[in-house]
C-alpha cells in the first residue's frame, strides 16, 4: 500500500514538473521571454464592473462613445487611453510627438505596439536622439469621420504633433455596414458602442431580450475581472497558461454576447434625446453601401492629411490587416481562435476590403498610405488573438515594424507660414 502511494506521489510530481515545463515553453513561444523573469502579461481589469457601473463609457458631444475619465487607470482627462492629459504640451524641444488614431486595434497598438515603434523610429538618424512620445487618440469602435473629428478638435485646442499615424479600415466596413442595416447613415458612430449608451440614456428603447443580454454581458465582465486578478497573483507558469486560455475563451463568449446584443432590436427611439442621422442618400444595393463607405473613408483621411500637411506634420494612413482578407496560412490552433464563419465581421470584411483596396490608388496619390493587409502573410507565429480583428503581441510588433520602416522613408512636409 505504501509503495503504491509513493509511486502515485512520484507520478503526480512528475506530471506537475512536465506540465510546468511545457507551460514555460508555451509562454516563451508566445511572449519571447521566460515566465519567471518577465513581468507577467495580465489583461487589465474592467474598472466599471469593479465600481458596480453598467458602463465605463459616456457620450462625448463631439466624438460619440468614449471612456469615462478616471474609470480605468490608463484613461486620461478626456477619456482616451493615454498616460498624458490632452492637449499635451511639449516639455522640451527633444520631444517628437506621435499621435495614434483609429479604433480598438489602434488603441491596443498604443499599449502593445508603440514600444517597438519607438525602437524602429530611433533607427532614423534624425530621431536617434529624440524623446519619442506616443499620444493615444484612438478608441474602441471609432471609424471615420470620428478620427477626422478628433484630430480637428485637438488641433483647434493647439495640440502639436510631429507625426500622426491613423490605423483603420476594419471598423469602417464592419460597423459602417451595421449602421446601414439599422437604418442609419454609414457615417454614424458604431451601433455596437453607441446603442448600449442610448439604452441607458433612454430606457424606453430597452426590450426584455436586451435587458437579459445586458445581464449576461455584465456577468462575463465580472468573470473576466476575477480571472485577471487570479492571473495577476499567480506565480506558476502552468496555472497562468490555463487561466490565460480560459480568459481568452471567456473573452470570446463576452464578445459574442456583445455582438448578439447589437443584433437585438430596440424599441423605436422616437422620443430619444439622441438623434442618429438616417441615410443621407438612397443606397439600393450592398455594393453601393461599400462603395460609399470607401469614398467617405478616403475623403476623411485626405482631409486629415490636408490639415496636418498645412502645419508641417507628417501623416501616415495604414489599412490594418485582418484575418478575413489575407493569403496567410493559419495553424490549426490559431484558426480555432481567429476564424469564425458565423461572425458578421467575416462578410463585412470579405465584401468591404476589396472595395477599400480599389480606393488605395487615390489615397496613395494624395497622402502617405501603407497597405498593411499583407503584413502578416509570412509570419509563422500566431498573430490574431480573437475572431474579430485584434492581434497578439507578435502581431503588434510586426505592425510596428512596417510602420516604422515606412516612416523612415517618408519626407517631412514643410509647414505653411500662415498656419499657427
Amino acid at each position: 500500500m505504501r509503495k503504491r502511494l509513493s509511486l502515485g506521489a512520484i507520478n503526480v510530481l512528475l506530471f506537475l514538473v512536465l506540465a510546468e515545463t511545457a507551460a514555460v515553453v508555451v509562454y516563451y513561444v508566445q511572449h519571447g521571454r521566460l515566465f519567471y523573469t518577465a513581468e507577467t502579461v495580465v489583461p487589465p481589469a474592467l474598472a466599471e464592473t469593479s465600481r458596480g457601473e453598467l458602463s465605463g463609457d459616456v457620450l462625448h458631444p463631439y466624438f460619440g462613445p468614449i471612456h469615462r475619465p478616471g474609470v480605468r487607470p490608463e484613461t486620461n482627462n478626456i477619456g482616451f487611453g493615454s498616460k498624458q492629459a490632452f492637449p499635451f504640451a511639449r516639455t522640451s524641444d527633444r520631444q517628437f510627438l506621435v499621435g495614434i488614431f483609429g479604433g480598438s486595434v489602434a488603441r491596443a497598438f498604443c499599449d502593445r505596439g508603440t514600444p517597438r515603434l519607438i525602437e524602429g523610429l530611433r533607427r532614423d538618424p534624425a530621431l536617434a536622439n529624440r524623446e519619442i512620445v506616443p499620444l493615444c487618440f484612438s478608441h474602441e469602435g471609432y471609424k471615420q469621420p470620428q478620427q477626422l473629428i478628433v484630430l480637428a478638435y485637438f488641433l483647434s485646442l493647439g495640440q502639436q504633433y510631429d507625426l500622426v499615424v491613423n490605423i483603420d479600415g476594419f471598423n469602417e466596413v464592419a460597423l459602417g455596414s451595421r449602421s446601414h442595416e439599422r437604418g442609419r447613415d454609414i457615417s454614424m458612430p458604431s451601433p455596437i458602442h453607441i446603442d448600449p449608451l442610448l439604452n441607458l440614456i433612454d430606457q424606453a428603447t430597452l426590450t426584455p431580450p436586451r435587458v437579459a443580454a445586458l445581464a449576461r454581458i455584465s456577468a462575463y465582465k465580472e468573470r473576466l475581472n476575477r480571472l485577471a486578478d487570479r492571473m495577476r497573483r499567480n506565480r506558476i507558469a502552468a496555472v497562468h497558461v490555463a487561466l490565460d486560455r480560459y480568459y481568452v475563451f471567456t473573452m470570446n463568449r463576452y464578445q459574442a454576447d456583445v455582438a448578439a446584443y447589437d443584433a437585438l432590436p430596440s424599441n423605436p427611439p422616437a422620443s430619444s434625446v439622441l438623434v442618429l442621422t438616417p441615410p443621407v442618400k438612397q443606397r439600393d444595393s450592398v455594393a453601393v453601401v461599400y462603395e460609399d463607405i470607401a469614398a467617405e473613408w478616403t475623403a476623411a483621411s485626405l482631409l486629415m492629411h490636408d490639415m496636418l500637411s498645412a502645419r508641417g506634420v507628417a501623416y501616415l494612413h495604414v489599412l490594418q490587416p485582418n484575418q478575413y482578407f489575407t493569403s496567410r496560412a493559419f495553424s490549426s490552433e490559431e484558426a480555432r481562435v481567429a476564424l469564425n464563419d458565423t461572425t458578421p465581421f467575416k462578410q463585412a470584411v470579405s465584401l468591404g476590403y476589396p472595395v477599400l483596396e480599389q480606393a488605395t490608388a487615390a489615397l496613395a496619390a494624395g497622402e502617405q498610405f501603407l497597405d498593411g493587409t499583407t503584413a502578416f502573410d509570412r509570419e509563422r507565429a500566431a498573430v490574431y488573438e480573437d475572431d474579430c480583428c485584434h492581434y497578439t503581441d507578435r502581431g503588434y510588433e510586426i505592425l510596428a515594424d512596417v510602420i516604422a520602416n515606412r516612416v523612415r522613408e517618408m519626407k517631412r512636409p514643410a509647414a505653411a507660414p500662415h498656419v499657427p
